[in-house]
């Protein structure tokens, strides 16, 4: 039984239609400076705010309409859920999804019956996968809800709930493997304190060093060869989170010997969270070389917390891509929307007008950042605001020729430097508003 039987394939219909179940701007086959859209932006639908979200608040329980879910904690209705997933996945036309193990399969009285329930219902994942040909983004395991996790997981006070979640990963990672997942996620939910008063920080961060460690090890053993990401995000549910944003997260990798396995998934609501732009975000990471993947959403400017709106602001989806095309790209990521549709928007048809909304963003930022890269009017101000650099004495302190005591007898002849470059701000937004 089909569970949205009343909508068809989500076809490309052009600018000029007015069907709000039509692309008006994602043409996954176009193709923009060499590569399809498709192949640019990598579509991923979350398991978890699609399908397992309630649109439930903490002042009312939820309002979602799902009629393919009974409403159970089955391992029938998981895979009866599997499929619903993959039929809107389909119509949609994305290529890819990502999922939590606790999102897609019911948690056990033990860890050997959650095992046994991960692995039937990642049995429909693969046949839906085999016959869809959708794949899997990324996977990750869910060491955040459980009751056990209130102190965190990896860097848990308890060594006996590490070890539960170092199992826990072992799984999710097995799973993720035998799906043919891309890469692999942790986002450190709980990875962090409340009070410093009662926390060994230096403990909790070695322990989580180690952990990844092992997931790397691990990784080797079974021979996955998918990316490693790890989540920026500076708080909620914890005061602070020791992945509070890009340069926390590559400040740990480089202290703990881990930036050769890791790359950076990174999400916009979080780096609003954290105090800065997703622009910021991207190129902090993409300038270190550790841009892995991104989480598209959004939050709204009047709440101070992590509302996952889908993105629809084309300045932002701008932003976004001219980063990504600057730094080559995201494959093996890909745009993930780790998004939820508003709790009054509780039909089932709302899942598409939301992702239909945020795919037709992403592709116009898209093509507009490929235009902006096309013009060379954007780069042509920055180099001429860098170029002191490009000769002379800026090439050779560039190329290590100076040192502090040569550099002051230059400027001992000189006297005085003179700025002799402006920001062009205005100029530079005054031409971003010309291509949107």
């Amino acid at each position: 039984m089909p569970a949205f039987p009343e909508i068809n394939a989500i076809a490309y219909e052009g600018p000029d239609s007015r069907n709000p179940l039509a692309f008006r701007y994602y043409n996954a086959d176009e193709v923009v400076e060499g590569r399809t859209m498709r192949d640019h932006l990598r579509f991923s639908v979350v398991y978890w705010h699609t399908f397992r979200n309630p649109l439930s608040d903490p002042f009312g329980v939820g309002t979602a309409v799902r009629p393919w879910d009974d409403g159970t904690e089955s391992v029938e209705n998981a895979q009866n859920r599997v499929r619903a997933a993959f039929e809107f996945i389909e119509k949609l036309g994305a290529p890819y999804y990502a999922f939590h193990d606790r999102d897609v399969a019911p948690e056990g009285a033990t860890l050997s019956e959650s095992n046994q329930n991960l692995d039937a219902v990642a049995k429909v994942l693969k046949e839906e996968q085999d016959r869809s040909g959708i794949k899997l983004l990324w996977g990750t395991a869910n060491l955040f809800s459980n009751r056990r996790y209130m102190h965190g997981a990896a860097t848990s006070c308890n060594a006996e709930v590490y070890a539960y979640a170092a199992a826990q990963v072992k799984k999710a990672l097995e799973v993720t493997h035998e799906l043919g997942g891309e890469g692999y996620t942790f986002w450190g939910g709980r990875e962090g304190y409340q009070c410093l008063w009662n926390t060994n920080l230096e403990r909790e961060l070695d322990h989580l060093g180690r952990f990844l460690h092992m997931a790397v090890d691990y990784a080797k053993e079974i021979g996955f060869t998918g990316q490693f990401y790890i989540e920026p995000k500076p708080k909620e549910p914890t005061k602070h989170q020791y992945d509070s944003d890009a340069a926390a997260c590559l400040n740990f990798l480089r202290q703990y010997d881990l930036l050769d396995h890791f790359k950076l998934n990174l999400e916009t609501n979080h780096a609003t969270l954290a105090g800065h732009t997703m622009h910021h975000e991207l190129e902090v990471a993409g300038s270190a070389g550790a841009l892995g993947s991104i989480d598209a959403n959004t939050g709204d400017v009047m709440l101070g917390w992590d509302t996952d709106q889908f993105p629809t602001d084309i300045y932002l989806t701008t932003q976004c891509m001219h980063s990504i095309l600057k730094y080559g790209g995201l494959a093996p990521g890909g745009v993930n929307f780790d998004a939820k549709v508003r709790r009054e928007s509780f039909e089932p048809v709302d899942l598409f007008y939301a992702h239909i909304g945020g795919m037709d963003a992403f592709a116009r930022g898209l093509k507009i950042a490929a235009a902006m890269r096309a013009d060379g009017r954007l780069q042509g101000i920055v180099d001429e605001r860098y170029a002191s650099w490009s000769d002379g004495l800026g090439a050779d302190i560039e190329a290590g020729k100076h040192g502090l005591a040569s550099l002051e007898k230059l400027m001992l002849e000189r006297g005085e430097a003179t700025p002799n470059a402006s920001g062009r701000q205005e100029r530079i937004e005054n031409l971003i508003n010309e291509y949107l």
